[in-house]
Formats: structure tokens, C-alpha cells, sequence
């Protein structure tokens, strides 16, 4: 690791479910929540395949399973299929602007919004200000919410991004659930692609892919794709059946 990132110590969690895979056990290891790194340090992390939720920065460390595999494109090399061409045109209305990492109202309701269609159990949804703020925000972190707009105002999704030294994190999207046509969900990784691109970065960072579970498969998508394993980032490729055993 980067011999000027902060030095942080690591704690292991115990066994519990796995929230993926519900039939396997799973520990993590936490950088110390006590802790508050600086841009370097979480820059450090990333490309040791560690991801950001709040103020936590973790990765899976379970025995015996490697399903979830750290993900992020190299934005130089990236060329959008035509599928995904088709989602850029369609959403080539939209207005993206940048919004301080605060609590906003009309964000915390599509956010809502968004979770009870998605998750209707009602895990995720947000029960508060600070539950919302809590699981999006981080005080050390540089985040921001890209708003995405039709040019009425109507806002139909807001992307969580945290900017690192050479790559772009994205955190978590959430958007109208009621216009699946628009494919907002893709159109919001993009959008990031793009913007990472036009600032000078090298990667955007999409967290961890699974190819057991059906929510993460859609990474694979965003190719050229590269994949942290072995202690090494590695192109990612097409996964076929007989691939994917080798990380289960």
C-alpha cells in the first residue's frame, strides 16, 4: 500500500450471513471507523479493492469464498456497447448537477422511493435524516450527489460519487423506479465513465461484482472491466459458466 497513506489499523469482524448470499457466512475487515483518512489514504484503499459505505471502509474477507470481486473500468478504454448508446440518446435531456453531500428533501423522498420498489421488505429504507446521511456520507470523504434532471426539473435520479486522486467511486444511485425505459440506473455509470473521463482520471470504481447474484451481474456490462485478485488488478472478461466456478 501507498508508503504516504495514512496508516490505519484493520479489524476483523466475526462470522455473520452473508447479505449476497444468504446461504454462506461471511467476515470483513474494517479500516478503523475511529479513523478519518484523507484522499490519499481512501485512494490507497480502493486500489486494494477496500469500498466506502458511510464512514466505514471495508472489504469481504471470508473463508473459502472469493464471490465478491472488486470491479472498476479504466475510463481511456472504455467504448459504450450499442445498448448502452441507446441509453446515453435516450437520457441526453437530462441536466447533471453537482450538489453538496447534505440533506436534501426531495432527494431523501426519490431516495425512499426508489428503495421501496427495489427492496419492499423495507431493509433500506430510511427512517430519519441521519439514518439516510449516515449510510450515504462520510465527513472525510469528497462526495458528491450528481442530480439528474429533465430541463421541466423534474429530478429522476441522483448518483453518490466520492472523487479519489485518479479514479471516480460510485457510491450509490437512486432514481425514479417508475421509468424503466430510461435505463437510469446505466445511464448513471455512464454518466460517471464520461465525467471521469473528461476531469483526467484513469478508473471508476463500481464496488464488488458477484456473478451468483442476479443485483451485481450488470457490471459486466462496463467493459473493458478490471477485476482486484490475487493482490493484482486484472482484466476482467466475458464470464462464461466453467469461469465462474473459479470464484464461488
Amino acid at each position: 500500500m501507498d508508503n504516504d497513506a495514512k496508516r490505519l489499523s484493520f479489524f476483523l469482524t466475526p462470522t455473520h450471513e452473508c447479505s449476497y448470499l444468504p446461504e454462506r457466512e461471511a467476515r470483513t475487515v474494517f479500516a478503523d471507523p475511529a479513523a478519518e483518512p484523507d484522499a490519499r489514504t481512501q485512494t490507497a484503499l480502493a486500489a486494494h479493492g477496500f469500498r466506502r459505505s458511510g464512514r466505514y471502509i471495508y472489504r469481504p474477507s471470508c473463508p473459502g469464498c472469493r464471490a465478491c470481486v472488486p470491479v472498476r473500468v479504466p475510463v481511456t478504454e472504455f467504448r459504450p456497447s450499442r445498448s448502452q448508446r441507446r441509453t446515453r440518446k435516450r437520457n441526453a435531456d437530462l441536466q447533471v448537477t453537482p450538489r453538496p453531500a447534505a440533506f436534501d428533501a426531495e432527494h431523501f423522498a426519490l431516495y425512499n422511493r426508489y428503495q421501496q420498489a427495489r427492496h419492499p421488505e423495507g431493509q433500506m429504507l430510511a427512517r430519519s435524516e441521519n439514518q439516510y446521511l449516515e449510510f450515504l456520507t462520510s465527513p472525510w470523504a469528497d462526495t458528491r450527489f450528481y442530480e439528474m434532471r429533465t430541463p421541466a426539473g423534474e429530478l429522476l435520479a441522483v448518483a453518490v460519487v466520492d472523487r479519489l486522486a485518479h479514479a471516480l467511486s460510485a457510491i450509490y444511485t437512486f432514481y425514479d423506479p417508475g421509468l424503466p425505459q430510461r435505463s437510469l440506473g446505466s445511464f448513471a455509470i455512464l454518466w460517471q465513465i464520461g465525467e471521469a473521463a473528461r476531469l483526467g482520471l484513469s478508473w471508476v470504481y463500481l464496488g464488488y461484482w458477484i456473478a451468483e447474484s442476479p443485483k451485481m451481474r450488470y457490471k459486466m456490462q462496463y467493459r473493458p472491466l478490471e477485476a482486484f485478485q490475487d493482490g493484482v488488478w486484472q482484466r476482467l472478461e466475458h464470464q462464461t459458466q466453467r469461469r465462474r466456478l473459479r470464484y464461488a
